[in-house]
C-alpha cells in the first residue's frame, strides 16, 4: 500500500514541476487518494518538489562518478483511517526539503535517458 501512495506522490510531484521552472527544493501541499477496504478518501500531505543544480560532464570518467543532486526531504509517516474500515493507510509527509546527494538506497541515481526540459 505504501508503494502505491509513494508512486502517486511522485507522479503528482513530477506533474507539478512542469508548471514552473526554477532551481531549488521546496515543500508543496497536495491532496492524494488513499484506499483501504475498497474505499477511497483523500488526504492532504506535503511533498518536496523542485529542481536541483547538477553538472553533466562532457567526459564520463570510470574513476570519478559525478553525484547527482536530488530534491529530497526528511519524511515522517501518518496514518489515515477510512470510515468503516479498521485498517489504516500510511502515507508520507515531508517535514523539510533540501537538495542533497542522491541516495542509492531508495532512489534510482542513474543518468536520465531522456532530455528533461531546461530552464535556460
Amino acid at each position: 500500500m505504501q508503494l502505491v501512495v509513494m508512486a502517486t506522490v511522485l507522479a503528482l510531484a513530477l506533474a507539478g514541476t512542469a508548471k514552473h521552472c526554477s532551481l531549488g527544493c521546496t515543500p508543496r501541499n497536495i491532496t492524494i487518494p488513499v484506499e483501504s477496504c475498497g474505499r477511497t478518501e483523500y488526504v492532504n500531505t506535503i511533498i518536496c518538489e523542485g529542481q536541483c543544480y547538477n553538472e553533466d560532464p562532457v567526459y564520463l570518467s570510470p574513476v570519478k562518478e559525478t553525484k547527482q543532486k536530488v530534491c529530497d526531504g526528511n519524511w515522517s509517516y501518518e496514518v489515515k483511517y477510512i470510515r468503516g474500515c479498521s485498517v489504516g493507510v500510511t502515507y508520507p509527509v515531508a517535514k523539510s526539503c533540501q537538495c542533497t546527494s542522491c541516495n542509492e538506497d531508495y532512489t534510482d541515481c542513474g543518468r536520465v535517458p531522456w532530455v528533461m526540459p531546461s530552464c535556460f
